[in-house]
């Protein structure tokens, strides 16, 4: 073959190979954005009712009454009655303070007290027979009671050596131990009454107005505690007190639950968490799995007259199990998508599958009024 043929040849070659090419490249053109007919999705519609919001609230547990012990006197603690954690009663000795110094004090005073008592009779007797005046019966009274002002004292003294229970309760830890020198006001131990417990937690101003608001809450409100395991507490409690005051810092207001506690599980100092119910009057509701997010922010899918879908931005006011209470963005007349988001696209055409919303919340476990 010659030379020329040969270049003619494979000019003809290239040729055939780029129309090859374009028209595969041709056939692989853009089939549309749109997926026409995907098949049947599951659809239903916002629910419009009351619902209970169950809220949320760190809290600090202190017991009804919790004092401090403290010794009253100056002394070596002669002995100890008690064990830490022994539930006492009111009037049990706890303490007691060497006496010997008030004792004698207490003798002393005991014996000038009944000198004078004597003094008084035979005053009382010489002027009965008009042989003293009455300025010295006066005089011999001021004695008695003088006498009967310090023997009281004395006694008060001696007392103060003992450290009695002013309540029922649970002694704490022991600060001291036998024989230790202690001084005037040191601490000795503590003690609880754990009858009734008082709970405090913080309340946000939005949360508290919507409190006040709510007609149930005229009188007191029960809440529940999740102790510290996340196991609820057995008894319910009611909010007895609120702060008078919110905090600048943190807009939180104090409020205080008080709950039984006869088996005297909970303690002073310990933490849970606070749960109040509070109503939500004509909340939107929708199914959490309804939902999906994008930068932070959450959407659903719209089916529109002609079952296209078209995605729409919605709030989150609040959470409930599997279920989100959502603002004004959706109404009742909507149709959103319930199941099949990750095979759908904004502008997909499907052949929707209606679910009563009823029975779609039914199923996620909503607790509604």
């Amino acid at each position: 073959m010659s030379i020329y043929k040969m270049v003619k040849f494979h000019t003809y070659l290239s040729g055939l190979a780029g129309f090859c090419i374009l028209s595969i490249v041709s056939g692989c053109g853009h089939s549309g954005h749109h997926h026409e007919g995907k098949g049947k999705f599951a659809v239903t519609s916002p629910l419009k009712q009351t619902t209970t919001l169950t809220r949320d609230y760190v809290c600090q547990i202190h017991s009804i009454r919790h004092i401090e012990l403290r010794a009253l006197e100056k002394g070596y603690l002669e002995e100890i009655f008690v064990d830490e954690g022994q539930y006492v009663h009111k009037g049990d000795m706890l303490f007691q303070v060497v006496p010997r110094m008030y004792r004698a004090e207490l003798d002393r005073a005991q014996a000038e007290y009944d000198a004078a008592k004597i003094e008084y009779e035979n005053t009382e007797k010489l002027k009965q027979k008009n042989i003293v005046a009455t300025s010295e019966l006066n005089l011999a009274k001021a004695k008695l009671d003088k006498a009967q002002a310090e023997l009281s004292l004395a006694e008060v003294h001696l007392d103060f050596t003992k450290i009695k229970a002013p309540f029922n309760g649970i002694t704490g830890r022991l600060h001291v131990r036998e024989g230790s020198l202690i001084e005037e006001g040191e601490l000795l131990s503590t003690l609880s009454d754990n009858d009734e417990m008082w709970v405090y937690f913080n309340v946000p101003e939005v949360e508290y107005l919507e409190y006040k608001n709510d007609p149930r809450h005229e009188h007191d409100a029960d809440v529940k505690l999740l102790m510290a395991n996340n196991q609820p507490y057995a008894r319910k409690g009611k909010i007895t007190a609120i702060e008078a005051d919110f905090n600048n810092e943190t807009g939180n207001i104090a409020f205080r639950a008080t709950f039984p506690n006869p088996d005297k599980l909970l303690r002073h100092g310990q933490t849970g968490t606070v749960l109040l119910e509070t109503p939500v009057h004509d909340a939107m509701l929708i199914p959490q799995k309804a939902t999906f997010e994008i930068l932070d922010k959450r959407y659903v899918y719209t089916v529109d007259k002609d079952n296209k879908i078209v995605s729409k931005q919605i709030s989150v006011v609040a959470e409930l199990p599997d279920v989100f209470v959502v603002g004004d963005e959706l109404s009742e007349k909507d149709t959103i998508l319930l199941e099949g988001l990750r095979k759908v696209r904004d502008g997909d055409t499907i052949t929707p599958r209606k679910e009563k919303p009823a029975a779609v919340l039914a199923s996620l476990r909503v607790y509604a009024e």
